[in-house]
């Protein structure tokens, strides 16, 4: 008897264990998504519709329920001000799945995916950008990686939490948030049932002088009891603010208490050079495990109050 609870414990272990995030799965994704065949997901772009499609496949196949207004998508149409050509109106998405846990409130967790395609859409900091493939691997494929990484755990690790999850990949934040903003005005889950919302932005470039910044640490008083204890190996550090850096903005106007993470920035931000071989992905899953042990801890509390930030 005490053999076969042995097993049953280490089998367990080894089904949750075999969920948690990994370095190999963070590459896979990031290698897809920043390829030279996805031409910088540019919004409208063909491509941008292929990544799109790639995190509703991957949202299925974790068994999300969809939550858009078309299935798993919440199309929108985005304005590109270019400097190149005039102003032009692009088709756009959100993607979003549910993971109902039956609770009354829901943990948003985002990130964006599309980026600046050739180089002809604005904001490249390159000195001659058009024609040229801005890959977005840190910015924000990095995001993606970890938003699908933490859908696998939460609908996988056999653990019924006491809130449920909304996924969100957002469309057109390279132009100025334009999918959080859509979906915070088109709510397809009211506003008052969102516990928190935590944000993955190029979180692919560690640096082990800074360490990763978690923003958001003011948006809520419950925040420092939720980072008490809190141990990693790798190198963190929180900031107050939350209207900056990402979507996380767009919810904090809302009054929605936020994190951000955020591995900082590096040459090749915005530019060609944002390739796929630059990615730390061992440090992305130290990042994703720092964050699920923040995440199990605000778990446990209430829900969360909102705390302007000055």
């Amino acid at each position: 008897m005490k053999n076969y609870v042995l097993f049953l414990l280490l089998l367990l272990t080894t089904l949750t264990f075999g969920q948690t995030p990994s370095a190999k799965r963070i590459s896979q994704h990031i290698r897809y998504l920043a390829s030279d065949k996805m031409q910088g997901r540019g919004t409208g772009s063909p491509e941008n519709a292929k990544a799109a499609h790639y995190v509703e496949k991957q949202f299925k196949k974790y068994g999300l329920t969809p939550l858009g207004t078309d299935r798993f998508y919440q199309p929108f149409t985005a304005k590109v001000r270019r400097i190149v050509v005039p102003d032009s109106l692009r088709k756009a998405a959100n993607v979003i799945g549910f993971l109902n846990n039956d609770a009354a409130y829901t943990i948003v967790i985002g990130a964006h995916y599309d980026h600046l395609g050739l180089g002809r859409q604005g904001s490249s900091l390159d000195s001659l950008p058009q024609g040229k493939i801005h890959n977005g691997a840190d910015d924000n494929a990095s995001g993606v990686a970890g938003l699908l990484e933490m859908a696998r755990y939460f609908s996988q690790n056999n653990v019924k939490e006491p809130y449920n999850f909304l996924f969100m990949a957002f469309g057109a934040e390279e132009l100025g948030l334009q999918g959080s903003r859509y979906f915070l005005n088109n709510p397809t889950l009211p506003l008052e049932r969102m516990n928190f919302m935590v944000c993955m932005d190029m979180i692919g470039r560690y640096n082990p002088e800074r360490g990763v910044g978690i923003g958001g640490y003011g948006t809520s008083d419950a925040w420092p009891t939720v980072f008490k204890e809190v141990t990693s190996s790798i190198k963190f550090f929180t900031d107050r603010a939350g209207n900056g850096g990402s979507d996380n903005a767009a919810f904090y106007a809302k009054q929605i208490p936020v994190l951000f993470f955020h591995t900082g920035g590096h040459p090749d931000y915005h530019k060609p050079g944002d390739d796929p071989d630059k990615i730390d992905a061992q440090s992305e899953e130290a990042i994703l495990q720092l964050e699920i042990r923040l995440l199990e801890n605000a778990m446990r509390l209430a829900k969360m109050t909102f705390t302007s930030v000055k």
